[in-house]
């Protein structure tokens, strides 16, 4: 859902959430009001927020247990401040709507696209997810220099296509990644050699990556290796470290494995989204990239499984 309006001869949105007229109550107060426009700014925890108010920090705890209640402020993460943790809160969505009258129909909307695969990286039009690609310089146990990242931009451009709001910055390296980060949704490219997050999931995944055979794209699910440098894959899976979110992987076992991946991305969406071949019900797809034209570049790609 989002609410639109114009400003300066533009349409100008935000996503929104849609609340009861009961829910309303919590946000009845001057406190509570005060509370929520500060999350708008940035997450913090309550005894930030009760220094920054001028609060009893009772008072803001009272205030977060109605709001978190009521689905408009949830935990964004877990830190630890002064030897003690606390939780810092966001707002669920930017704005917040109270219908007293069902929709009705004006326009009809046709999706071309699904776009279920893509939850809940991408939720109501806005990107829930961290992007995180591995470094370019020398890092990780190999001290491997990433090509892929240079990949994901088209994938960057492939998203936006579902984009209607993008409030902060959401791509970090792979060097940056801090534990806090790793507790969100997660869009992970390039495969554990560059990516030193793939690494720390590669185990979890159906179909992963096999150090002891070079790299090659090991498919739990077939039970079939692919050895070739041109191998990429497209997963998702809850995330181990966050069970309440998910990791969706775009790796290569090489450079040319990621660009292949990217192709199937652009040209081959509605078949990606499908699953593996051998068992729909995991969403892992295996594709080889294919230079058609001879000229040294995947220019196309092959699904096999």
């Amino acid at each position: 859902m989002h609410v639109i309006t114009k400003a300066k001869g533009e349409a100008v949105s935000l996503p929104a959430k849609e609340i009861s007229p009961k829910q309303i109550k919590v946000i009845g107060s001057d406190l509570a009001q005060k509370i929520l426009l500060s999350l708008a700014e940035k997450p913090n925890y309550p005894k930030a927020l009760a220094k920054k108010l001028k609060v009893h920090e009772q008072k803001i705890y009272y205030h977060i247990r109605n709001l978190e209640k009521a689905g408009m402020i949830e935990v964004s993460r877990t830190s630890v401040i002064q030897g003690a943790k606390a939780n810092f809160y966001k707002l669920t969505e930017p704005a917040f709507v109270v219908k007293f009258k069902k929709f009705e129909t004006t326009q009809r909307i046709v999706e071309e696209q699904p776009v279920s695969f893509l939850e809940p990286f991408i939720e109501n039009g806005k990107l829930n997810a961290v992007i995180i690609v591995g470094s370019p310089d020398p890092h990780g146990p190999e001290k491997a220099r990433s090509r892929d990242g240079y990949y994901g931009i088209d994938l960057a451009l492939f998203l936006g296509t579902f984009l209607s709001y993008l409030p902060s910055l959401h791509v970090m390296l792979d060097t940056e990644a801090r534990t806090e980060d790793l507790q969100n949704n997660l869009i992970l490219i390039g495969g554990p050699v560059v990516n030193t997050i793939t690494e720390k999931i590669n185990n979890k995944l159906p179909v992963k990556f096999d150090k002891k055979n070079n790299w090659a794209v090991n498919s739990t699910v077939s039970g079939k290796m692919y050895h070739s440098g041109e191998t990429g894959v497209i997963e998702k899976i809850k995330n181990p470290f966050n069970p309440k979110k998910q990791i969706m992987l775009v790796a290569g076992k090489r450079y040319a494995g990621t660009r292949a991946v990217m192709i199937a991305f652009l040209r081959y969406f509605k078949e990606i989204i499908e699953g593996n071949k051998f068992n729909k019900k995991i969403t892992a797809k295996v594709v080889e990239g294919v230079d058609m034209d001879s000229d040294g570049q995947v220019d196309d790609i092959e699904i096999l499984e």
